[in-house]
């Protein structure tokens, strides 16, 4: 039986709710991507060009600092990578937590929640990030999904 972690990055608290569910359905561990330096409300307003956000996701070499680089990842075999859409891919700072480890011979699946796009351009843009790993498209857990749904999600990994 394989070891499985959910980690998330969630700036509003709805990946997070998702991810957290996610991690009992799965019997999985949790651990939270945090920034060294929170995102405020402005900094995540998508209709401003000069909002953290923004200036972030337009730079694709953009690697927002970690807080911290506490995650175990040898333990698992199988991760879970959880964040909210920004612009039709996944937010930087998780280029910088797949950069911060060794993801060699894990699977990694993501799961995101959205406003409305599905994952675009998500796993090509993390791909380079591990190059070692099989990043695999999961799914898009929007709203609040039952634990038999996200049971059936884990399990297929």
């Amino acid at each position: 039986m394989s070891k499985k972690l959910v980690a998330y990055f969630s700036a509003s608290g709805t990946t997070a709710a998702v991810a957290e569910n996610l991690a009992k359905a799965a019997g999985a561990d949790l651990y939270e991507i945090k920034p060294a330096v929170a995102y405020t409300r402005a900094d995540l307003n998508w209709q401003d060009k000069n909002s953290r956000s923004s200036v972030e996701m337009r730079d694709k070499s953009s690697r927002p600092e970690l807080a911290d680089t506490n995650a175990n990842i040898a333990e698992y075999n199988t991760i879970f990578v959880g964040f909210p859409v920004w612009w039709y891919v996944a937010p930087t700072i998780i280029n910088s937590f797949l950069e911060a480890y060794d993801f060699s011979g894990k699977k990694v699946v993501l799961f995101a929640t959205s406003g409305g796009s599905g994952f675009g351009k998500a796993v090509s843009g993390l791909q380079p990030s591990a190059p070692k790993a099989e990043i695999v498209e999961g799914e898009i857990l929007n709203g609040r999904p039952n634990g038999a749904k996200l049971k059936a999600f884990a399990d297929k990994y």
